[in-house]
């Protein structure tokens, strides 16, 4: 099958979008499909279309005139589809919906269009914490909507000594770090690899978001062995878990720095790490691709829901 699959996210930047377009289209060619990866759809000869993001990539949705599976983002879920009319006329549009973790889908009356398909890390990286000083990593480009400086602000109210490594571009200027603290340092973006190399020699992640759609930074975290120490939203839950014991309220700089000080604490550490190990198989490549394959898989088992002019 021939499958234009659609991304915002452009050519060379770092954005999880891309990772994942680039991911699953990996995954389809190695099926046998016949991929081309785009910002938009001009009119290329394709069988159907993957596209992520209802919003930003409505204008392609709309013009293609076979089967569409549309995969849905943080923004997607909750909010654009809330929200925004181009949003939700592409829900009507595409006949298959992905959401990239199982909560997701509560967002919708029905479900009946709906998959999961939930994120994973090929990386053969495994945890190996620095020596010497408690690290903790924040892995994502500096937007509002991750909340970024919500680390650095919880380190007021954390004593202990520690170590906070921030990585990721500056997206929104007056969200520049500025501190005097030594036990920060911001380092930019960097390549993805190193990024990774970072995170496994960190003792926890933070991910301090106000909305995802299911992070790939925590499935990174999860394959990789790393304590995630996470806001307690949707996107969040859907990957880690109800019970997981790491979550710390939305916003909240106080609670993130008391639940800093308890990850320092040994046996709470232990706990955290046998929690993630325990959900490190959820995030397999295997397992990504077998249930990505089987939503483009559906398109031939249904009719057309849908006829274009």
């Amino acid at each position: 099958m021939r499958i234009a699959l659609i991304t915002p996210a452009r050519p060379g930047t770092r954005s999880g979008n891309r990772h994942t377009a680039l991911r699953w289209a990996a995954f389809l060619r190695a099926a046998g499909h016949r991929v081309t990866v785009s910002t938009e759809w001009h009119g290329e000869p394709a069988d159907a279309m993957l596209a992520l993001h209802a919003r930003r990539s409505h204008a392609s949705i709309k013009a293609f005139p076979g089967p569409v599976i549309l995969a849905l983002t943080g923004t997607d879920v909750y909010h654009d589809i809330h929200h925004s009319p181009e949003a939700r006329e592409s829900l009507e549009v595409a006949d298959r919906l992905i959401v990239l973790q199982p909560k997701a889908a509560e967002e919708f009356s029905t479900t009946k269009k709906v998959q999961v398909v939930v994120q994973s890390a090929s990386t053969s990286l495994r945890h190996r914490p620095v020596k010497g000083k408690f690290r903790i990593c924040v892995i994502g480009h500096l937007r509002a909507v991750k909340d970024p400086l919500l680390t650095l602000r919880a380190l007021r109210h954390v004593a202990q000594d520690l170590e906070v490594i921030q990585l990721g571009e500056l997206l929104e200027k007056d969200l520049k770090p500025k501190t005097s603290d030594r036990r920060y340092r911001w380092l930019g973006s960097v390549p993805h690899g190193r990024a990774l190399k970072w995170l496994a020699s960190s003792h926890a992640m933070v991910i301090s978001s106000r909305m995802e759609g299911g992070a790939n930074v925590v499935c990174e975290a999860l394959r990789i062995g790393v304590p995630i120490l996470a806001s307690r939203i949707s996107g969040n839950v859907g990957l880690l878990g109800e019970r997981y014991a790491g979550y710390f309220r939305v916003g909240d700089e106080r609670d993130l720095a008391r639940l800093i000080e308890k990850a320092m604490d040994r046996t709470f550490y232990r706990k955290l790490k046998h929690q993630i190990a325990a959900r490190r198989a959820m995030v397999s490549p295997r397992n990504e691709a077998r249930a990505l394959l089987a939503s483009v898989a559906s398109l031939s088992r249904s009719p057309r829901g849908r006829r274009r002019a």
